[in-house]
């Protein structure tokens, strides 16, 4: 065995592909859940324009979903500790749009 270059059994590649590393700008996540998934729908909502697009939808299970919740945590607090702290519009941290401002198509 090389042990300049040991092999580690927890670890794994993943894969980027280019048409994923641009990423999708969204400026609007909604989050529901079930008892066994929490859906991340993340949309664009554009000025004028009175229908938001889901970018991207992300299925996770409840496990998942709090080692999301865990992860960008500890890379909030990290970013603010680099950077200051993120500021939120007074009265906005934890908007919640009303359950019937949204009418989609699944």
């Amino acid at each position: 065995m090389d042990n300049k270059n040991p092999q580690n059994p927890n670890q794994f590649q993943i894969e980027l592909k280019p048409e994923v590393a641009d990423g999708t700008y969204a400026n609007l996540a909604i989050i529901s859940h079930s008892s066994s998934e929490f859906v991340l729908d993340f949309v664009r909502v554009l000025p004028g324009v009175q229908k938001g697009q889901v970018k991207s939808r992300v299925i996770l299970t409840p496990e998942h979903a709090k080692r999301l919740l865990l992860a960008l945590q500890d890379n909030i607090g990290k970013y603010e500790n680099q950077f200051g702290p993120i500021r939120l519009p007074e009265g906005r941290g934890t908007f919640v749009p009303p359950a019937g401002a949204f009418k989609g198509e699944a």
